[in-house]
């Protein structure tokens, strides 16, 4: 998770990307509580790789994985030099059973992870492969090739960026063995070369597909991720701290604590982040964070940063943290 979310700004210029909030809660724990809940042993330990975040960030990842009942581990990604070396910052946690995830994509699958698998690689069907690393997969339901980002149709199991390994050592020893020698493909070291390397070691990968892929990569995809997942959880959650006069709250909407709404009607599919006010709006469709304040406003399909001011009539909006807007 340390890459600097650039398609996401402004929202990233004060937030790391996965920190935005998804219906209330931030990408990162949304991703490691729906991980908990199909993998049938105890996370015992989560390892965050990060940019230079600062203290307050690292501190709240430790909360999360204090959350999720896992001890909570720090590695700082100085230079960004491909997947296999961000995994691999995080080596010294890297034995046993291991999760790899990147942080900014959701999903939602009715599998249960098989932990005497070798290897599980989560893929999703997808319309345009070419955008995307791929798997093939043989006839006994075995990853037989991964190809990236193929110009030709090989395959159209997109890799959504999950993946399960039984043996977090033979991971590291591939990692250790791509660093040390240099080992780069576009410039960056990357994890596909691990992968295929413990394949023609022996490891047999197979797909885990998964039901719905969310992609948090911009704000036109965060704010579609956000009204999807509230329609996974299908029905208000309103914060017992939020003060609702003359409005109507339309389900699903996430409300968070210490929320005014008042002579307004909200939702479907909204998210309210802690301590914002919203007087005599309209709003739908949209990702609002916290301390805002809206007034007169009409807006859909939004995405709206923290400590914003809007007095306005727009439609739509991308609004990064401390902006003001008055019409």
């Amino acid at each position: 998770m340390a890459g600097k979310g650039k398609r996401l700004r402004p929202h990233t210029l004060t937030t790391p990307k996965p920190l935005i909030p998804i219906a209330g809660k931030p990408i990162v724990q949304r991703l490691l509580e729906d991980i908990s809940k199909v993998t049938p042993e105890k996370i015992e330990k989560i390892g965050f790789v990060v940019g230079d975040f600062g203290e307050e960030v690292e501190k709240d990842l430790l909360e999360i994985a204090k959350a999720v009942g896992a001890e909570g581990y720090i590695f700082e990604q100085e230079v960004a030099l491909g997947t296999a070396h961000a995994v691999h910052c995080a080596r010294e946690i890297l034995t046993g059973k291991c999760i790899v995830a990147f942080a900014d994509t959701l999903f939602k699958a009715s599998f249960t992870l098989n932990t005497n698998d070798d290897g599980i690689i989560w893929v999703k069907q997808v319309a345009d492969p070419s955008a995307y690393g791929v798997v093939n997969v043989n006839e006994a339901g075995v990853i037989s090739e991964f190809v990236e980002k193929p110009e030709k149709p090989v395959s159209d199991l997109a890799i959504i960026g999950i993946y399960y390994f039984k043996d977090g050592d033979a991971l590291r020893v591939q990692l250790d063995h791509i660093i040390d020698h240099n080992i780069m493909a576009g410039g960056e070291y990357q994890l596909t070369t691990a992968l295929e390397n413990l394949k023609q070691s022996g490891t047999k990968f197979t797909p885990g597909e998964v039901n719905d892929w969310l992609d948090c990569g911009n704000k036109k995809v965060t704010v579609a991720s956000n009204t999807r997942y509230l329609q996974f959880i299908g029905e208000n959650q309103i914060a017992e701290s939020a003060i609702i006069k003359n409005a109507i709250i339309v389900p699903p909407v996430t409300i968070g604590e210490n929320v005014t709404v008042e002579n307004s009607v909200i939702g479907p599919h909204v998210s309210v982040g802690d301590g914002s006010v919203i007087f005599s709006s309209r709003i739908e469709d949209s990702l609002i964070q916290t301390n805002v304040n809206l007034r007169g406003v009409n807006i859909t399909n939004s995405m709206i940063g923290n400590y914003v001011d809007m007095e306005s009539l727009a439609k739509e909006v991308s609004l990064g943290d401390y902006t003001q807007l008055k019409g």
